[in-house]
């Protein structure tokens, strides 16, 4: 059966408490009224008196909504103050903390405390490395224009410098970029600016710089100083180009001439060193040898003292035939004459030779063959004889 069944039946599922009485149905609950009734609960736990549905309540009611409102709005700023009393730090990061506008300390990362309203914390970046260019045209020592770019690469060193001293931390390093830089290229030629001078002007202006900042304060230090670019005016770029390119001619040449310096050198320190080496192998050569003949004669000495004409005979019969073994021409003592046969091998030996050279014109080897020794030798044995037989009719 439905709750508003009409009958009078009493009804308990009635959702607004009526208990089925439709004479004092009232609708749903009022907002305000619950709304009351939550500040009196509020009011109870934090130890006020809660206020009661009388006639004469309505004041009760109205001061403790105040008091609970009071307590949330408590509440509520103590939450607030909690909040900003706690910060964290990153491990890039350093904290720098004012109270009442002087400088306290330096927070390191992790999770810090703050009196709020007292205390200033600014977090700076002391790990990353920032960057900054500058192009500028400027005189060099020798009153020529040149323009030069260049990048710097720092990072913050000291935050508490970093925060207190400089206002603007940008625009003090460019001033103090364009100072460095002007210092170092009107101190210096344009060709060593323009050539092989950059990575020492480079060097120059970081060292300089860093001298700027420190002086200055900043808190910043240089990691390193690029030199981009370094032109000279428009107008005359392309007469810049031709002595470039002379001038890397000329290194070229010098690298040739340094490789061919490099390829000979060692070849004349060899063969002076395998000069050097023969000759001292020359030198010892002859001292053996020398030594050795010396034995050899003390040894002929001894021997010679011992049997002075035999020792004499053999000596002289060893010196013949050395001297007649390297001869080209034959002595020959013909029996029965008076004189003796002389015999020019190397004549003949030319003609043989001329003549096996006509016949072997196009051989690739023309030497002597056994044919030819054997005609050689016949011709020599021939002319023993005629001369023989001539020397027998002149005697008779």
């Amino acid at each position: 059966m439905a709750w508003n069944e009409p009958g009078g039946n009493r009804n308990d599922n009635d959702p607004w408490g009526t208990g089925g009485r439709r004479g004092n149905d009232q609708g749903p609950p009022d907002l305000d009224e619950a709304l009351k009734k939550g500040l009196d609960r509020l009011n109870k736990m934090l130890g006020g008196k809660g206020g009661k549905s009388s006639g004469t309540g309505g004041s009760s009611d109205s001061s403790g909504g105040f008091g609970a409102i009071l307590a949330l709005v408590g509440i509520l700023l103590v939450g607030y103050v909690l909040f900003q009393s706690f910060y964290t730090v990153d491990e890039q990061e350093r904290a720098v903390v004012l109270r009442f506008g002087e400088y306290h300390k330096t927070e390191s990362p992790g999770l810090r405390f703050k009196v709020p309203l007292i205390d200033d914390v600014t977090k700076v970046r002391v790990t990353n490395v920032r960057n900054a260019e500058s192009r500028g045209q400027m005189l060099t020592q020798d009153e020529n224009l040149v323009t030069v770019e260049l990048q710097v690469q720092y990072r913050v060193a000291s935050a508490r410098d970093y925060v207190l001293n400089v206002r603007d931390s940008n625009q003090a390093l460019a001033f103090a970029t364009d100072s460095a830089l002007r210092h170092e290229v009107g101190s210096s030629l344009l060709d060593g600016v323009l050539t092989e001078g950059r990575a020492e002007l480079a060097v120059s202006v970081e060292q300089r710089l860093q001298r700027f900042l420190e002086e200055y304060g900043t808190g910043l230090e240089i990691v390193r100083v690029n030199v981009e670019s370094t032109q000279p005016p428009a107008p005359v770029q392309d007469s810049f180009r031709e002595v470039q390119r002379a001038r890397e001619d000329e290194q070229r040449l010098k690298e040739e001439a340094e490789t061919y310096r490099n390829k000979v050198v060692p070849e004349a320190r060899g063969r002076a060193q395998r000069m050097v080496e023969e000759a001292m192998a020359y030198k010892e050569e002859v001292i053996e040898r020398a030594n050795g003949e010396t034995s050899r004669f003390l040894e002929v000495l001894a021997v010679y003292r011992q049997a002075p004409r035999v020792t004499r005979d053999r000596m002289y019969l060893q010196a013949i035939e050395n001297v007649m073994s390297n001869t080209s021409k034959i002595l020959v003592d013909a029996k029965g004459g008076n004189n003796m046969l002389y015999l020019p091998l190397d004549r003949l030996v030319g003609r043989a030779g001329s003549a096996a050279r006509d016949d072997t014109m196009q051989s690739p080897h023309p030497s002597l063959t056994e044919s030819d020794i054997r005609s050689l030798t016949e011709r020599v044995v021939q002319e023993i004889q005629d001369r023989q037989g001539n020397s027998v009719r002149r005697g008779r």
